[in-house]
C-alpha cells in the first residue's frame, strides 16, 4: 500500500511536468512567412568560437569560404564592417557563392591605422566591381566619439573620389538628424535602427511600426534639405536571449517576429534593408554581455537559431532538458526510496514536487549558463555555479525530508546549509550591486539563484506543513537550518539587500533619463521621471530578480526572539 502510494506520487508529478513543459513549449506563430525564405542583405562577421577582434584573432579564409557557402540561400547580399584583419578575402568567396556585398571600411581614433584601412578599402572596391554594390566608410564613428564629423566627412570625400559605387557613412539615425550636413555627403542615407537598443525600449509588438516612423523621418529631413536620396536600413534585428531593456524583450520568438514583421514593412514600402547579423558573436559578450553575442540567424556553431518559414520554438530542445530533470529526480527518490512510504500523501507529495523543480532549476541553469558562456572564465563559473547548485540541492533536501519526518536536527547539516546560503547570499549582493551601479548590459541573474530562492520557501513549506502554522522565528535562518548559528551580524546582510534593491531600481531608471534621446524627448526632470520609472518597473526581469534577492534577505531579517522548532 505505501509502495503504491509511492508509484502514484511518481506518476501524477511526471504526467504534470510533462504538461507543463508542454505548454510552456509549443510552436508559437511568429509571423508571416519570409517571401522565398531570403534576406536582401545580412551582417557577415565569421568570427568563430575562439576568434575575436578584440584579441586580434581574425576569421581565416576557410572560415570566411564555409561561412558564405552557409548563408548563400538565406541573403541576395552581405554586409561587411573591415577590410583588414582577415576580411581581404571576402569578395573572392562571395563572387564565388553567388553573393553581392556592401563592403565597409572600419575607422577608429588612430589616424595610422584608418588611412591603411581606407586605403584597402578603396583597392577591393576597384578590384571587384562585380561584387562589391555599394560602399561604407566608418560603422557609428560618431556614435563612439572616436572623431569629429569633420574629419570624417574628409574620409567619406576621400573615398568618394576614388571609387564608382555609391558611397555612404552608417550610424544609429539620431546621428543623422544630430549631423544632417552628413546627409549631404553621403551618396546613400544608411541608418541604424535597432528597437531593443533606443534610449526608449520599444516593445515587439511595435518594433516594426517605429522602423517605419524612424525611416519616415529621416526621409522627411533629407527632403526638408532638398534631397531625395536613397535610405539603407544599415542594421537592424532584435536579441534572441540577454536582459530586457523596459518593453523590449530579448527571445527566439520575439527575434523572429521582429525579422519576419520588418521584412513585412519593408517589401510594402519598398525599403531597403540589412539584418544584423548572420551569425551569434561570442567575442561581443566581453563589451555587451550575452545580449550582445545573440543577434544571429545562425548560432556559433552554425546551427539556426530560428527559421525564416512557419512556427517556431522558443525551447527547441525542451524534451530533453525535461528528460535531464526528470532522470536526476528519479535518481533522488531512488536515493530515498526506503525512507519516502513512511511519509504522509501531503508529506510525500511536498518533498516530491520540492525535488522535481529544483531539478528542473539545475537543468534550466546548466543548460543556459553553459550556452551563454563565451570564454574559459565563463566556463569555470558555471561550472562553479553547477557544483555549487547541486550542492545546495542536496542539503535541501536532506533538510527538507528530516523536517516532514520530523526528525531530529543534525548539526552538521544546519552548518553546511548555512555556508552554502552565505556563499549564494555574498554572490548575490555583488551581483546586485553590479547590476545598480553598470548594468547596461548585465543579465539579471535569476537562473543562477532559483534554487536558493525556491529553497528557502520549499522549507518554510515544509514547516508549515509539520507544524499547521507560521510563525515569524519559522523564517529564521537557524529554525529553517535546523542549526542555532543565528547573529546579530545577520541583520547587516538584510540591510545590504534591502539598500541593493532600491539601487538596482534607481540605477535602471538613470540609465534612461542620462540617455541623450531621452533628454530631448523628455527635458523635464519631472516629465522623464514618471516614464523612465515606468520602464524600469515593466522590466519583469529586474521584478524577478528583485523577489529573489528579497526571498533571499527573508531569513536574515527575521528575529531573534522566540524558540526554534524543527
Amino acid at each position: 500500500m505505501r509502495t503504491a502510494k509511492l508509484l502514484f506520487c511518481i506518476v501524477l508529478i511526471i504526467v504534470v511536468h510533462a504538461a507543463i513543459a508542454w505548454s510552456l513549449n509549443r510552436p508559437q506563430d511568429a509571423g508571416v512567412d519570409v517571401p522565398s525564405g531570403k534576406l536582401r542583405s545580412l551582417s557577415f562577421a565569421p568570427y568563430r568560437e575562439g576568434f575575436s577582434p578584440i584579441e586580434e584573432k581574425f576569421p581565416l579564409p576557410e572560415h570566411i569560404d564555409a561561412d558564405l557557402g552557409l548563408i548563400a540561400d538565406k541573403t541576395h547580399a552581405v554586409r561587411t564592417y573591415s577590410i583588414l584583419g582577415g576580411m581581404q578575402p571576402t569578395p573572392a568567396f562571395a563572387r564565388k557563392h553567388g553573393v553581392e556585398m556592401i563592403q565597409g571600411g572600419w575607422l577608429g581614433d588612430g589616424h595610422a591605422s584608418n588611412k591603411k584601412e581606407i586605403t584597402a578599402l578603396i583597392e577591393s572596391v576597384n578590384a571587384n566591381p562585380d561584387v562589391v554594390k555599394r560602399v561604407l566608410v566608418g560603422n557609428e564613428v560618431l556614435l563612439r566619439k572616436d572623431m569629429d564629423v569633420d574629419t570624417l566627412i574628409g574620409y567619406i570625400r576621400q573615398v568618394k573620389q576614388a571609387v564608382k559605387q555609391p558611397v555612404s557613412y552608417a550610424d544609429v539615425w539620431s546621428i543623422y538628424l544630430k549631423y544632417p550636413q552628413l546627409m549631404q555627403e553621403v551618396d546613400f542615407i544608411t541608418v541604424h535602427i535597432l528597437p531593443y537598443w533606443e534610449d526608449e525600449p520599444v516593445a515587439i509588438e511595435d518594433a516594426a511600426g517605429h522602423v517605419e516612423k524612424i525611416v519616415k523621418q529621416i526621409e522627411d529631413k533629407a527632403h526638408s534639405m532638398g534631397l531625395n536620396k536613397p535610405i539603407l536600413i544599415g542594421e537592424s534585428g532584435w536579441p534572441a536571449a540577454g536582459r530586457q531593456r523596459g518593453h523590449a524583450v530579448p527571445s527566439v520568438v520575439n527575434e523572429t517576429r521582429f525579422i519576419r514583421s520588418l521584412i513585412e514593412v519593408a517589401n510594402r514600402h519598398g525599403m531597403d534593408y540589412n539584418i544584423v547579423e548572420a551569425f551569434n558573436q561570442p567575442w561581443k559578450s566581453h563589451n555587451e554581455g550575452v545580449v550582445g553575442a545573440n543577434w544571429g540567424l545562425l548560432t556559433i556553431d552554425r546551427e539556426p537559431v530560428f527559421p525564416l518559414t512557419g512556427p517556431v520554438y522558443e525551447n527547441a530542445e525542451w524534451l530533453l532538458d525535461f528528460a535531464w530533470a526528470i532522470g536526476l529526480w528519479l535518481l533522488l527518490v531512488a536515493v530515498y526510496f526506503k525512507k519516502l512510504p513512511s511519509l504522509s500523501l501531503p508529506r510525500l507529495l511536498v518533498f516530491l514536487t520540492l525535488a522535481q523543480v529544483l531539478g528542473a532549476c539545475l537543468v534550466t541553469l546548466a543548460d543556459f549558463l553553459w550556452f551563454t558562456s563565451y570564454s574559459i572564465w565563463q566556463q569555470a563559473y558555471t561550472i562553479l555555479l553547477v557544483a555549487a547548485n547541486t550542492l545546495l540541492s542536496g542539503l535541501l533536501m536532506q533538510r527538507s525530508y528530516a523536517i516532514l519526518a520530523q526528525q531530529p536536527a543534525l548539526p552538521e547539516l544546519a552548518s553546511r546549509l548555512r555556508s552554502s546560503y552565505l556563499f549564494f547570499v555574498v554572490l548575490a549582493l555583488y551581483k546586485t550591486y553590479s547590476l545598480a551601479f553598470n548594468g547596461r548590459y548585465l543579465s539579471f541573474p535569476v537562473e543562477q539563484f532559483a534554487i536558493p530562492a525556491i529553497g528557502i520557501c520549499g522549507l518554510i513549506a515544509c514547516l508549515c506543513l509539520v507544524q499547521r502554522h507560521l510563525h515569524w522565528h519559522m523564517l529564521r535562518f537557524d529554525t529553517l537550518s535546523g542549526g542555532n548559528s543565528q547573529t546579530p551580524r545577520d541583520r547587516l546582510l538584510a540591510y545590504f539587500f534591502s539598500a541593493g534593491m532600491f539601487a538596482v531600481v534607481i540605477g535602471e531608471t538613470y540609465e534612461f533619463m542620462a540617455a541623450y534621446d531621452f533628454i530631448q524627448a523628455h527635458p523635464n526632470f519631472s516629465e522623464g521621471l514618471p516614464v523612465a520609472l515606468g520602464y524600469t518597473l515593466y522590466n519583469r526581469q529586474l521584478l524577478n530578480w528583485l523577489l529573489c534577492i528579497l526571498v533571499l534577505s527573508i531569513p536574515f531579517w527575521a528575529s531573534r526572539s522566540g524558540k526554534a522548532k524543527a
